[in-house]
Formats: structure tokens, sequence, C-alpha cells
């Protein structure tokens, strides 16, 4: 007897689908807020011992602006084309081979993250040591909450993309992190999970479904200069052919940022115009 398929037509009424739409998130790790100011006498003289120059003393007299102070700029160009961008700050308890950043007990850190907090979302960015001890993310999250003024600091991405499934993520999951921003390269850029659109990380050494959702991201400055070897114009092109593909699929493009590329350091000059370029370009 011949099978019958009977269909029915249901009219949804309350249901909306939305359409997702591009988006362009930048994000910034401040690794290491100044590069002069605020380090101590100690820190100030061994550098200058092993390195002498005059912008060192310029800086630290008060007669020019630190070289990696590019916040007030970048305030500036997210007023502009109305960004709402993320930072991410490294605030462990003692400095390292790989954690070199101004010290959180400094009242300049203090008011560095102050000033962001009342503008844009903060996240913590996990110090190298974490990794090796786990109690110290639990400790750097506390610094970051009570130094801005959150209660529950949810957000992070890890110091040099450093992470080890499925472990970090328990233990961000563990410690309240409810958004995470290191799902990408830390030596080439592309997507690294091959899709841009967020999604929730699912446990599969254990088969659970988590509420950690991950952020992909397709861009850091780092990668372009360090390990690919590009100059401002070839980071440039790249940064366009992701543009371009986040534009066609409707999805967000993820970039990272630091502030040492985006001031005023001669290392990395041109990085600065090609940053203001592509904001213009893809914010019209």
């Amino acid at each position: 007897m011949p099978c019958r398929i009977i269909t029915h037509n249901f009219k949804f009424s309350t249901l909306n689908f939305q359409q997702p739409s591009f988006k362009f998130k930048p994000t910034y790790d401040i690794d290491i807020a100044y590069c002069y100011k605020y380090k101590g006498l100690l820190r100030n003289t061994g550098g200058f011992l092993k390195s002498p120059s005059a912008e060192r003393i310029k800086v630290l007299s008060g007669s020019v602006k630190d070289p990696f102070d590019c916040y007030d700029w970048l305030n500036k160009l997210h007023q502009q084309y109305h960004l709402q961008p993320i930072y991410f700050f490294l605030v462990a308890e003692k400095n390292g081979e790989f954690d070199k950043n101004i010290l959180p007990h400094k009242n300049a850190m203090w008011q560095l993250v102050k000033k962001h907090t009342a503008l844009y979302e903060i996240g913590i960015h996990p110090s190298w040591q974490s990794n090796v001890k786990a109690s110290l993310l639990k400790d750097e999250i506390e610094w970051l909450a009570e130094m801005s003024g959150i209660k529950n600091i949810t957000i992070s991405r890890q110091h040099y993309i450093k992470f080890a499934l499925p472990h970090t993520y328990r233990t961000l999951i563990e410690d309240g992190i409810e958004n995470e921003f290191s799902m990408g390269y830390g030596s080439i850029n592309g997507f690294r999970a091959s899709v841009a659109s967020s999604f929730f990380w699912y446990d599969l050494e254990k088969e659970i479904h988590t509420a950690l959702r991950i952020h992909p991201f397709c861009f850091m400055d780092a990668n372009a200069y360090y390990e690919q070897k590009q100059n401002a114009e070839q980071a440039y092109e790249e940064l366009m052919h992701y543009y371009n593909i986040c534009k066609t699929l409707n999805v967000t493009l993820i970039t990272i940022w630091h502030n040492n590329f985006l001031g005023t350091v001669k290392e990395f000059e041109g990085w600065r115009e090609m940053y203001e370029r592509l904001i213009a370009q893809v914010q019209q």
C-alpha cells in the first residue's frame, strides 16, 4: 500500500527570524601599558644601561609622550567611527619572562583600567604564569575586578594565545569566564576554527555542553609582523581579504591589536596609519 504524505501549513506569526549582519569588533591586548613610564627606578636604570636612549630620558622628564601611549588617539578613533572595542588587561602580580606589564598595585595601572572601564568592555588577559599555576588566574581576575569596579569579570583572552584544551577552558569556566576570545593562531593569521561566528564550547572528553561562548579572531598584528614578516601595507591587504569574507557572509570580524603597534615606536611606523585606514574602510 503506497505511503500517503500529509502536509500541513502552519503560520508562525510570532516568530521573528533576524538575519545576521556584518560587524567589526576591534580588541586590544594591553601586555605592556607603557614603554618607559611607571616602571620604577630599577627597571628604567637597567633598561637605560642596556640600551641608552634619549627618548627614555625625554619621556621620564615629561617633555614627550610615552611611545606606547596611544589611548587618547584610540578613544577619538572609536568615537569618530562609533566603535565598541574590548580591552584585555594583563594584571600579573609579579613580572616574569613573558609577563612584563606595570604591576597591578600601581596607581597608574588602576587609573588606566578605570578610564577604559568607563568607556568600553574590558576583560582579563591571563598571564603566562597562570598557565603553569592555575590558581593565579583567580587572583588576577580578582585584581581586575577591584581595579575596574566590575563585580564579575566574564571576558578573557589568553596571553600569547597560550591555551591547552580542555584544561584551559575548564579553568576559565570555574573562574566565571563566559566569553573567550583566544580562538585563533598565535603564529599565523586566519580562521583557526574554520568559522567566524561565535559558538558554545562543547567538552568532548566529558561529553557536555558548556556555557562558555568562543569568539574566533582572524588577525593579530604580532602574527603579521613577527611571524609572517609583513609590512603595514601587506598586513592591510590580508585584512581586507578577511574583511571581504566576513562582509559577504554577514559575520563578525574580530581583530587583535597591541598598544605598542599603534603608538609612536619607529619600528612600527606606518601601522597606526594603516589601522585608521582599515577602520575608515570597514565602517563606511
